[in-house]
């Protein structure tokens, strides 16, 4: 099956030597019958000809920001907007770190900071370029942003050195790229529901009981999701966390209101329920503040909250397809996940260890374990963006 046909694909070519390259994996995209429209930097420039780009993309060359007719119609927007994806390659150390650091001094910089696609970008470069912590950092900056890299590969380079930098060969490229669009589509136009961040159980008007939870994986996973072409809906207690492109969100502050919003966008196909919900409530809430007593002790009663993955999974209308839950264990992990697992309602469970040393809660970075009815997998650790897209590619797996 062809997973290129009619596609469109916006093509960027970044200046380095790799920029021939990059003729021939247009050539091999046009035989795919992927539509391209192309971006040429002033640096590819001086390795490439516009003309011999036109005519092997069928297709008109961009590379002036300030294109008067052009930009009459918002160009560096709707370049980006109009493409199932985005392809940078080669691309240097220079155009990656303006990625990273939402740099925007040229049309191809500022369509990839404008663009709401999936963005595909191959590295080429000088081994200790590679190499460099900076070059390094930024790369992790974007992939926990959602951009998915291909490459680079080991061998000699430009320069004379041999190592890890340089650009993988265009038939790799087009395969990278076709697998891409074989799985994007394998989960287009399912349904999500994810949930994020805390719950807060307020005590009185002034008070509340909730956790240390910020979001951030729930975020990614919608973040992941959407860009795989799920319709998702993200189901949220208080974060500061961006609201990912393409994502509907639902702001909640209780368990209850996160319950009836579940409810409310149930059934979906794939529901990940990362959340971390107040396990208990007040029994009766204070109208008024609690004030101190001359003691300086003071009491309330909790009673057990509402289990939102429970209520769900119980009723055959509401539960979905594939149900995913996260649950955050500080001792006896594995034993007390079997517990959860035994009760058979969920299909999977993610299991975070959050004891005081791990910093899970507000980090950037994960250590979870995977438990299905089959096995038991602990993940190396890795950004939070990059266990959103793991499980994201568990997904496709399940579904096909």
């Amino acid at each position: 099956m062809n997973n290129l046909k009619n596609k469109k694909i916006l093509f960027i070519i970044s200046g380095g030597i790799a920029a021939y390259k990059s003729l021939e994996l247009i050539r091999l995209l046009k035989k795919l019958e992927a539509k391209l429209e192309v971006i040429l930097t002033d640096s590819a420039k001086k390795f490439i000809t516009e003309l011999s780009v036109s005519q092997l993309a069928q297709s008109e060359v961009h590379s002036e920001l300030f294109d008067y007719k052009k930009e009459l119609n918002m160009g560096h927007i709707n370049l980006s907007r109009n493409a199932d994806i985005v392809v940078v390659a080669p691309a240097t150390a220079n155009i990656i770190a303006k990625i990273a650091n939402g740099i925007s001094d040229n049309l191809a910089s500022a369509t990839l900071l404008a663009s709401n696609k999936p963005i595909i970008i191959v590295p080429a470069m000088n081994p200790q370029m590679w190499k460099n912590p900076t070059t390094q950092d930024n790369l992790d900056k974007i992939q926990k942003h959602g951009t998915h890299i291909c490459g680079p590969g080991v061998g000699d380079t430009a320069c004379g050195e041999n190592g890890l930098g340089r650009m993988e060969e265009p038939t790799y490229i087009s395969e990278y790229i076709l697998n891409f669009f074989a799985r994007y589509s394998k989960l287009t136009g399912k349904s999500a529901i994810v949930t994020a961040g805390p719950t807060i159980e307020p005590i009185d008007p002034v008070r509340y009981i909730s956790n240390n939870s910020s979001g951030k994986q729930g975020y990614a996973i919608a973040s992941s999701l959407a860009k795989h072409g799920v319709k998702t809906t993200l189901i949220s207690g208080p974060s500061s966390e961006k609201v990912p492109d393409g994502v509907k969100i639902i702001r909640v502050k209780t368990a209850e209101d996160m319950l009836s919003a579940v409810k409310s966008e149930s059934p979906a196909d794939i529901g990940v329920f990362v959340a971390a919900v107040a396990d208990w409530k007040v029994k009766k809430y204070n109208k008024q503040k609690i004030k101190k007593t001359t003691t300086g002790d003071a009491s309330i009663e909790l009673v057990e909250n509402i289990n939102i993955v429970d209520e769900i999974s119980k009723n055959k209308k509401l539960k979905p397809k594939l149900l995913i839950a996260f649950a955050a264990e500080t001792e006896n992990i594995i034993d007390n996940a079997k517990k959860k697992m035994s009760k058979n309602i969920i299909d999977w469970l993610i299991i975070n260890d959050v004891t005081e040393n791990k910093k899970v809660f507000d980090g950037d970075y994960n250590t979870v374990i995977m438990m299905t009815k089959e096995s038991t997998k602990k993940w190396k650790k890795m950004t939070k963006m990059d266990v959103a897209h793991q499980i994201s590619e568990k997904i496709i797996e399940h579904f096909q």
